[in-house]
This record gives structure tokens, sequence and C-alpha cells, in this order.
């Protein structure tokens, strides 16, 4: 909820998450922007999925933040931005993590720790094409592809937030 004369501060990220195979060995990248200040972050699993990466970036992206903002998020992942701006996630939720009587729905842990951040800060997502020429996109994509390679990656669950 925003109040009136709410002076939340406007960020925004990108992100990127991906695997090596999938699963397979997986990063992320993030790109925050205030203003003029630039922040990258990204990180890596030993053996994940290309979604649990892509959920990883934008949690990590919203983690990083101090206090409440107001941000947009830019993702190339139609599976995070459908689930956040078609209500999915929060009906997942409250179907005990069920997509319909019969299917889980998947990464129930990464969901949680999202729509908890989500509480926290105003938050729009918006899907760009990846590969598309995006600079800050590719800037993530490249992060997420060198966390993917690097030697020191974690456990799932370690590697992330």
């Amino acid at each position: 909820m925003v109040l009136k004369g709410d002076r939340r501060r406007e960020v925004t990220i990108y992100t990127d998450g991906g695997c090596l195979g999938n699963p397979g060995p997986g990063g992320y990248g993030v790109v925050l922007i205030h203003g003029r200040a630039r922040k990258e972050l990204s990180g890596g699993c030993r053996l994940t999925t290309n979604n649990r990466m892509e959920l990883t970036a934008a949690i990590v992206g919203l983690q990083a933040l101090k206090t409440p903002c107001r941000v947009t998020l830019f993702t190339d992942s139609q599976y995070l931005v459908n689930a956040m701006t078609k209500g999915w996630a929060q009906r997942w939720r409250r179907n005990g993590w069920m997509r319909n009587k019969l299917e889980k729905a998947l990464n129930p842990d990464l969901w949680e720790k999202l729509l908890d951040l989500c509480s926290r800060h105003e938050v729009r997502f918006v899907w760009i094409r990846g590969h598309a020429g995006n600079p800050e996109n590719e800037r993530c994509d490249e992060l997420s592809r060198q966390a993917a390679r690097g030697e020191n990656l974690g456990d799932e669950g370690v590697c992330g937030p």
C-alpha cells in the first residue's frame, strides 16, 4: 500500500537467470539502478533450474534494497512476470502451494520469499525480450552465465537468497 506523500526511492532492477543445461549449473545476474548509482550482483548454484535462477535473481535484487522502495523490475522471464502480475503466485500460496487440485506449484520456497519482499516494496514487473539488445538485460545475462561457469558454485539453498 502506498500512502499519500510516500517518498519511497524509485529503483530500477534488471534480472536474469539461467542454467548450463536444465537442470544444471546455474547463475543469476542483477543490475540495480537508483539515479546515478548502480550495483551489480551475481551468484550461482551447482545444480538448479532456469526458473529457480530467474526467481533467485528477482529475490536477490529486492533483498539488496535497505528501505521500502518503488521498484520497476525488468526480466525476460514470462513465467516470473505472469505469476506475479496475473496473481498466480498469490493463488498458489492461498491454495497451499497447489497449482490445481492435482499439481503442486514448483519452487514454493522462492515464491514465498518473493511474495514477502513484494509486500515490503511496491514492485511493478515488466517483461522484456531477452537477447534483443537491451544493455542492462544483456549485462544480467552475461553476469548469470559467468556465475554459472564459476568454480565456487553453492549448493541449492546456499547459493541464492
